[in-house]
């Protein structure tokens, strides 16, 4: 099976000059862990959960009013991974599943031509994927 037929198509982007503060707002709402940074249509980053925690820590607050004043005051471009691994529409599953092992990240934004965002998957659709396989051959 391919990736474009379990990948998430339906995103939530950002923009390299919104705020931590409203991509962390985002996040918690939407229980999102992965946000990728586009310019029109093309990727240019991606914003992690854990970007956003190395981003409170550094900040060296002590409240969550100073922490969100802080988040506030920063761009994602200044956090975001610049240099992101991608993956084609056609690649394999299991290929995508092994270049989130080998690369240790959590999800994979696919791409086709120049850097244009279709979709994400993520360790979660992954995972889905294989628990179906197996159950179905029981």
């Amino acid at each position: 099976m391919l990736v474009k037929e379990i990948m998430s198509k339906q995103l939530v982007t950002l923009n390299a000059d919104s705020k931590l503060g409203f991509a962390e707002d985002i996040m918690y709402l939407g229980r999102i862990r992965h946000l990728p940074v586009v310019n029109g249509k093309e990727i240019v980053g991606i914003l992690t959960q854990r970007d956003l925690y190395k981003a409170s820590l550094t900040s060296i607050v002590t409240n969550w009013e100073e922490n969100k004043t802080f988040l506030d005051s920063v761009k994602v471009a200044e956090v975001m991974t610049k240099d992101v691994i991608t993956i084609s529409p056609n690649t394999s599953i299991e290929d995508a599943a092994q270049i989130m092992i080998d690369k240790k990240v959590g999800c994979l934004p696919v791409v086709e031509d120049k850097n244009t965002l279709l979709g994400l998957i993520t360790e979660t659709d992954v995972l889905q994927y294989f628990v179906h396989e197996c159950r179905k051959n029981r």
